[in-house]
């Protein structure tokens, strides 16, 4: 499978892997009350990419008949400590100091990630409905993020209610994609992509899109509309 991808555009994901990791920890480290948190979390992050490339590497999430199927590895831990951030009063202190400006800024990833994405298409490891071309508009997200940061909190000249309503859809872009992804998926689900079903998420190393980049994106919304909501 991974041999019909360019070995250019697996290169170029681990960059855009990485770019988002270092995106993200300039949102803990521009608030000095937290920024000796950026070794912990970049620690943290880095460990569990390359636990994820190895179990991937030893073809662990290439079995779609298991009960509760293998790839909930990739997500379920990431989701569990995302949740333990947001119902204690330690996390929702480390939530509420993170730098809005970096939150927002982060979402310029989603440009390269849906352009690798129709680079992926294109090869033959995902279906055309996973991308800009098909259903997936995730990269409206992405190219408006910086009208969005300069506005709402360089200039101040939109409110941040703005801001919030962005989150909101945006946030339902990447859940629509995620869909779209699931049921793109060779499993009993599926609904799209019968003729090239989306098979390169379980693989190396575009297993760090659902376990790392996606789960930096989901928090960096649910962490800005936590701060909007509660700042107002």
């Amino acid at each position: 499978m991974m041999s019909i991808i360019p070995q250019w555009l697996n290169w170029a994901f681990i960059v855009i892997t990485f770019a988002c990791l270092l995106l993200f920890l300039q949102a803990i480290k521009r608030n000095p009350k937290i920024a000796h948190y950026s070794r912990l979390a970049a620690g943290i992050i880095f460990f569990w990419m390359i636990l994820q490339m190895l179990i991937t590497l030893k073809g662990f999430y290439l079995d779609f008949e298991g009960q509760p199927p293998n790839f909930v590895l990739a997500i379920a831990p990431s989701i569990a400590f995302i949740t333990i951030l947001f119902v204690t009063k330690r996390g929702r202190n480390f939530i509420e100091a993170l730098d809005l400006k970096s939150l927002t800024l982060l979402h310029i990833i989603r440009i390269p990630v849906e352009l690798c994405l129709y680079g992926i298409f294109v090869a033959g490891a995902i279906p055309e409905v996973m991308t800009f071309a098909g259903r997936n508009h995730d990269i409206i997200a992405g190219l408006t993020a910086p009208m969005v940061w300069y506005f709402c909190l360089v200039k101040n000249s939109w409110s941040k209610r703005v801001l919030l309503v962005w989150n909101v859809l945006s946030l339902g872009l990447l859940t629509n994609i995620i869909v779209l992804a699931i049921l793109s998926t060779p499993t009993p689900f599926q609904q799209f992509g019968f003729n090239q079903p989306n098979l390169a998420v379980v693989h190396f190393p575009y297993i760090w899109l659902p376990s790392v980049v996606v789960q930096l994106v989901i928090f960096s919304h649910l962490a800005s509309i936590w701060k909007i909501i509660k700042s107002h």
